[in-house]
């Protein structure tokens, strides 16, 4: 049974509008306030920009030691709502049927909620170890915030035995998961009245080549691999999602601009899948665009990025999440969490959560109160073991 400590900190958590567009100081400053008042330390990482914060908090250890011991760490960004048809307001929990409706609440400030709603609890255990919260901002548009909190925790010399990253996996432990790799491109050709062809030089068309290039790319890791069977998309996939230009259908477009993802299993580096899109460009795209301007030029933009993930079979963390669970199936996904950029600091992971991705994201986002309930009784069991 869910405590209605955990429903009343989701309400709170859902109520704020963190979608990533947004400041999330308003959630981060109650947060801070509500550990205050127990006493718990908090340090507070702010964006370059000071319009958002990460939040990190040190439950200590019986005897007062704050190195080692686990991590808890969250998100508190969330995606639009944007053009989603929704039965009730996203930003007011509301329950039915024994789920929680609302923005966030499966992905993922229901794992948030029930670790707040436990703090009481937390610090009244004579613990051995520590127990950390780390809340990011900015996971949603390519693991932003982590990174500026992950530095900072290395220069204060801040050592932890493992790290639990609360995606929604329906409380089942994940061992790993694909790198996210979003880059942007933009083609630059000449423009000219279509009725003068051979004086242009058309960047769609030229940026069309590209995408092309990228789909053969995507088709050779579906064919060749390499593949890793215990991932639900078990090979490398390539993508382009977004593009545009023009500005007239009589009108040869000087510009045109699109977007690519890839999703690398582990194993395979980033840079490399990157560099044969660039290799197309250099050995064939331009010097074909050149021979009608000179001046032609194609260029790439890093916009977002999160390494892959995978973990041993016999990490710390792992025997730890899979006894606590009873679950030892191994369990790799397809979709990125902040856990590669805690196993890149040196710190084991582990991805488990309540709730189900399938719901993620979508209109009508729900978590299951027996979600809840599994959640609070894994980070109690969690608590104890240390």
């Amino acid at each position: 049974m869910t405590t209605p400590h955990t429903r009343n900190w989701l309400q709170t958590l859902v109520a704020f509008d963190t979608t990533s567009r947004n400041s999330n100081l308003h959630l981060i400053e109650h947060v801070r306030d509500a550990l205050a008042a127990h006493g718990v330390p908090v340090q507070l990482f702010k964006s370059p920009d000071g319009a958002k914060s990460n939040l990190f908090a040190t439950l200590p250890a019986q005897d007062g030691g704050t190195q080692g011991g686990i991590v808890l760490s969250g998100h508190t960004d969330v995606v639009p709502v944007d053009g989603q048809q929704w039965d009730t307001d996203p930003f007011a929990l509301t329950e039915r049927d024994g789920r929680l409706y609302g923005r966030g609440t499966c992905d993922m400030k229901g794992f948030i909620a029930a670790g707040l709603a436990l703090v009481p609890e937390f610090l009244a255990m004579p613990r051995r170890k520590p127990l950390h919260f780390a809340l990011s901002y900015d996971e949603e548009v390519g693991c932003i915030g982590a990174p500026v909190m992950l530095e900072q925790l290395k220069l204060q010399g801040q050592r932890f035995d493992g790290c639990i990253v609360g995606e929604p996996t329906s409380m089942q432990p994940v061992v790993a998961h694909k790198g996210i790799n979003v880059w942007r491109c933009k083609v630059h050709g000449k423009a000219a009245h279509s009725s003068l062809t051979p004086s242009g030089s058309n960047a769609i068309e030229y940026a069309a080549r590209l995408i092309c290039r990228i789909r053969d790319l995507a088709e050779a890791f579906k064919a060749q691999g390499p593949y890793d069977p215990f991932f639900d998309v078990p090979y490398t996939t390539m993508t382009t999602n977004r593009i545009s230009g023009g500005i007239a259908v009589n009108t040869i477009p000087e510009h045109c601009e699109f977007a690519y993802e890839f999703r690398n299993l582990p194993g395979m580096v980033p840079d490399d899948i990157q560099a044969q899109v660039e290799a197309y460009v250099q050995q064939e795209l331009l010097p074909r665009m050149r021979r009608e301007f000179a001046e032609a030029r194609i260029e790439f933009e890093s916009l977002a990025g999160a390494p892959s993930f995978d973990s041993a079979d016999t990490e710390a963390i792992n025997v730890l999440v899979q006894a606590l669970t009873g679950d030892r199936e191994k369990r790799k996904v397809a979709y990125a969490t902040e856990a590669g950029l805690f196993q890149q600091a040196g710190i084991p992971s582990v991805v488990c959560g309540p709730g189900a991705i399938t719901e993620a994201h979508k209109a009508n986002e729900y978590v299951e109160l027996a979600q809840l309930a599994r959640c609070e009784q894994f980070l109690r069991k969690l608590a104890q073991s240390l």
